[in-house]
């Protein structure tokens, strides 16, 4: 028999990477310094296969990671963001922060492999909405004007991740999170009338 070529080696090859990021994702979101033995055998693939397909840990985890967020953003971009800024944010924030859960660990691999600038690269999508809600909030008044846009949404980004940290650290009860959540961001979110005195 001929050896495999063509169309049906690149198939092949494709489901072997396939099942190799989700290996990856499923490990490192279980334990964020899974090894490379780890991932291989998680994946039912030898060590050299694997690094046939990705010459290093680095690689692996960006892409278990690119894998993750591009399978998140095409859950939020189901959400409806229709109708009130404010309502459109709790519906979008809720959405965020189970995805975010599902995948602190996963974040925290890359945090110690990859670039900040490569993880922010990555997020851009997830940045990109959250911009436009709060632009939108900001037009009809409900959402504060008075501090730089791009430092209002990184502070979305850092709560999410801040309280999945509390969560996995244990200093914060997990059912507890998404209101924790929702509740910082929108007062944070609030113009500064809204704000009790102090």
């Amino acid at each position: 028999m001929p050896p495999t070529t063509g169309p049906r080696r690149r198939a092949d090859a494709e489901r072997s990477i396939a099942r190799i990021i989700a290996a990856a994702r499923k490990s490192l979101s279980v334990n964020p310094d899974a090894s490379i033995d780890d991932i291989a055998k998680a994946a039912a693939v030898g060590r050299m296969t694997l690094y046939g397909h990705f010459p290093n840990r680095a690689e692996l985890v960006d892409a278990a990671l690119t894998d993750a967020l591009r399978s998140g953003d095409e859950t939020l971009a189901d959400v409806d963001l229709n109708g009130n800024a404010r309502d459109a944010l709790t519906q979008l924030l809720d959405s965020s922060w189970s995805l975010v859960a599902e995948s602190t660990a996963l974040l925290i691999a890359a945090q110690a492999t990859l670039p900040e600038e490569r993880i922010r690269e990555l997020h851009t999508g997830h940045a990109v909405r959250v911009e436009g809600l709060i632009r939108r909030g900001q037009r009809e008044g409900v959402f504060r004007t008075d501090l730089p846009i791009t430092w209002l949404v990184n502070l979305v980004h850092y709560i999410l991740n801040g309280a999945a940290a509390e969560v996995r650290a244990g200093r914060m009860p997990a059912d507890d999170a998404a209101h924790i959540v929702t509740t910082t961001v929108q007062s944070t979110l609030a113009p500064p009338r809204d704000h009790p005195e102090r």
